[in-house]
């Protein structure tokens, strides 16, 4: 799913919104969590999952055309862990009429 599929699918559940309102809020949701990770905040979600940034220390990485060695800097990265609610829902068992279409 892709960020103008996200906005088409509140959209549709929320009749009495814009679309463009909602484009504005969820521009504004990511912009947000963004902003709080070039700080170095945690942002966490309740029930879905905690964003947050891991420090990568300088190394020396080869190049996979030429072997030559390349020194790579320091970096930050995100990192995203899911929430305990997220996971139990990806591994929740599939209903057993799901299962019976997909064996075909």
């Amino acid at each position: 799913m892709i960020k103008s599929e996200l906005v088409l699918k509140i959209a549709e559940q929320n009749p009495h919104l814009y679309q463009r309102d909602v484009e504005k809020i969820v521009n504004a949701i990511l912009d947000t969590i963004a902003d709080a990770l070039a700080r170095g905040d945690r942002v966490e979600l309740r029930g879905f999952g905690a964003f947050s940034v891991k420090k990568r220390d300088a190394r020396t990485g080869r190049n996979p055309r030429t072997g030559a060695a390349v020194s790579i800097s320091e970096k930050v990265v995100p990192v995203f862990k899911t929430g305990k609610e997220m996971r139990q829902r990806l591994n929740a068992p599939a209903p057993k009429v799901l299962k019976a279409a997909a064996a075909q």
